[in-house]
């Protein structure tokens, strides 16, 4: 079990996750562009690191956790990112499978190890260590940071490097979808005169059940929060790499293409902070032209 762990990105989801593994008695050396980010991992028992370079130093493994693909690509190619042979780099980030596979190889050119290992689950479980995380890569190089993972939650091997993405984007377009169509469901009984929560509580013991009946709707919208801290345009990106991944196989994608259509609507809609559980002040408010 390694004894530092750098990560990198500590916002909403790496924040709680960095506590986690200081927790678990690894040596946390992090680092994030907004201070209170970097505050609030010390507080936790974390070091702090100034920038990049010194959150790195040392590690033996590397957590990523950023916006996506071109956040990853430019900590990998920063000056700063010097991480020699034998290194391995674990990108939770909601990344392009195909540019994730790209940049494994890159890698392991120069003796580092990539593994993608994107979560679900939301801030709410990386605080508890209950996520469902997603990973490619080789069997032996995930084993080897398993002890890792597991300060997370539980963790399912997909397929080699870059399956990992691919699932975590075809999962976000499954539970965007869901929420779309089951706001857009509730809201028709509620003009008919039907109460939201009894429309839920008949969902949730039907066919029509999901995640967006279970959880996103009693705690988000029902409770007037819209605070999952999911932001709305983060989902539509891993829409957007989900759709795109079926044009690269060549896979039917009608009804994905819609609801990233209609996803892109709100989000030119809605303020650029507004989570994606805001999709259903869009449809009551706006909805698609």
């Amino acid at each position: 079990m390694p004894d530092t762990v750098a990560c990198i990105g500590l916002g909403n989801m790496g924040g709680p996750m960095s506590a986690r593994l200081v927790r678990a008695g690894y040596r946390v050396q992090g680092f994030d562009v907004a201070e209170p980010a970097r505050r609030a991992l010390a507080d936790a028992g974390g070091v702090a690191a100034a920038d990049l370079a010194a959150a790195v130093r040392g590690a033996a493994v590397i957590v990523l956790m950023l916006p996506g693909s071109d956040a990853v690509a430019a900590t990998v190619h920063d000056g700063q990112f010097a991480v020699g042979p034998g290194v391995t780099v674990i990108d939770m980030s909601s990344s392009e499978p195909l540019r994730t596979r790209a940049l494994a190889a890159e890698l392991a050119a120069r003796g580092i190890t990539l593994i993608d290992a994107p979560v679900s689950g939301g801030v709410g479980r990386a605080r508890t260590g209950e996520l469902t995380i997603m990973t490619g890569g080789e069997p032996a190089d995930l084993e080897r940071v398993a002890p890792v993972l597991a300060c997370f939650g539980t963790a399912t091997r997909a397929g080699g490097v870059g399956c990992g993405h691919a699932v975590k984007a075809l999962n976000n377009l499954l539970s965007a979808t869901h929420l779309l169509v089951t706001s857009e469901a509730i809201l028709a009984g509620e003009r008919f005169g039907l109460d939201p929560a009894t429309m839920l509580s008949i969902f949730n013991s039907s066919s029509g059940r999901s995640g967006s009946t279970e959880h996103k709707w009693p705690n988000f919208v029902l409770t007037g929060q819209y605070d999952s801290g999911f932001g709305l345009r983060l989902m539509l990106k891993d829409i957007r790499i989900a759709v795109g991944l079926a044009d690269q196989v060549g896979a039917a994608d009608p009804l994905g293409r819609a609801a990233a259509e209609l996803w892109s609507q709100a989000a030119a809609a809605l303020e650029p902070t507004a989570d994606h559980t805001e999709i259903v002040n869009w449809l009551r408010q706006d909805g698609p032209r």
